[in-house]
Formats: C-alpha cells, structure tokens, sequence
C-alpha cells in the first residue's frame, strides 16, 4: 500500500475535479499541506474560492494536511474589508481626486492570517471569514457561515457558525492533538490507517512511539 502520490495535481487517474490544493497553489500567499484537496466539480479552481487576497495586505491562508474541502467552500480574506471607524464606503476606488482618501493599512479591520488545521473537513458551500482559526480535527457543515475560531475535533454549523458537538471526549481529543497522525511518515500512516479512520486511540499511542 503506497497511496496517491502527494506531488500530483490529481490524485484520481482521470478525474480533474479532486485536486491536491499544495500542487494546484500560484499565489504565495496561500500554503497548503500534504493530501489536502479540493472538489472543483463545480468548475472553479481552489484560488477561485479564496477571495480579496491580495499580497499588499500581507496575510496568508495556512491549511495543513490532510483536509477535505467541498465544492465552492469560500475563505474570505482581509483585502474585503472596509474601514469602520466612519463611513464604509470606499470612496477611495472611484478615482477622480477620491483616492486622497485610500485608507492605510493601519486604518482597516485587518484581522491577520486564515490559519486551518490539519484533518479538517470543511462542507460545500461553507463560508470561512478572515482571520479564524479552524483546530486540528474539526468539522465545518454545509453552508456554515465561521466568524470566530473552532476548537480541534468539533463540529459548527448555521449562520453564524455555533458549536453542534464535540467529535470525542476531552481525553480522547488531547491523545489525538498529542499523537498527531498526520505528522509521522506516510509508511507509518499507512500501517496504522485501520486504527486513523476507526479512531483507535490505543493503537495510535503506538504509532506515537515509532516516531
């Protein structure tokens, strides 16, 4: 058992749709980890979905390895936003003697990096708003609109996003954070794969010692 090759584009002789987002990436600011893919059965590219990102704002789009992101999940970044500390209309855009008044850096809500851990899964059509902090292990519901950071291994939906449940009990989360499967060799995770997808805390621990 070897499994796809993470250097691929796509994984799946014949089908363009599942692609690894670290080998699909052209912009700089967006770093991707190992396995990670998007569905892009819906005919757009991952960067499609990742949305007023520009390299002038300085933040980044961090996913780690091993997530699974649905077709036309968005990830909102900080390049969208509007000053707020009056009006909210860009004046600044239309020209004609208005760009006196382009806002600084300093002046809008920058809210700083998208940072997603890694075995995340992240439903169709979810909304990731900039600046949040999505935990190792979690997982986003269709459509979810996620505003403020989720804890690793827990499950958020709705508008906006509300905690639904935790995944596992508090001691099984920590072995899990602890144990990171996802960081080991992939001939390990290959052996252990039964006890990764069954979520067998006993064997992992063991995986855990091989490291």
């Amino acid at each position: 058992m070897t499994g796809p090759n993470p250097n691929d584009k796509y994984p799946l002789p014949g089908n363009t749709n599942l692609q690894f987002i670290k080998n699909m990436i052209t912009r700089p600011n967006i770093i991707a980890g190992d396995y990670s893919y998007y569905d892009a059965s819906c005919g757009e590219s991952f960067e499609d979905q990742v949305l007023y990102h520009y390299e002038i704002i300085g933040t980044k789009l961090i996913m780690g390895k091993f997530c699974s992101i649905a077709p036309e999940a968005r990830f909102m970044m900080d390049g969208g936003n509007h000053r707020m500390d009056g009006s909210t209309f860009p004046f600044n855009i239309f020209g004609n003697g208005w760009e006196a008044f382009t806002p600084s850096i300093e002046e809008l809500p920058i809210k700083g990096d998208t940072i997603i851990g890694n075995d995340v899964w992240i439903g169709r059509r979810a909304t990731i708003m900039p600046g949040v902090r999505i935990g190792d292990g979690a997982i986003i519901a269709a459509e979810a609109v996620v505003v403020k950071d989720v804890e690793p291994y827990t499950i958020v939906g709705g508008n906006p996003a509300k905690e639904i449940r935790k995944r596992f009990s508090p001691e099984i989360t920590q072995a899990l954070l602890e144990i990171k499967w996802w960081d080991h060799d992939i001939e390990i995770i290959n052996q252990y794969m039964g006890a990764i997808v069954s979520g067998n805390v006993n064997m992992l621990r063991k995986m855990k010692q091989k490291s």
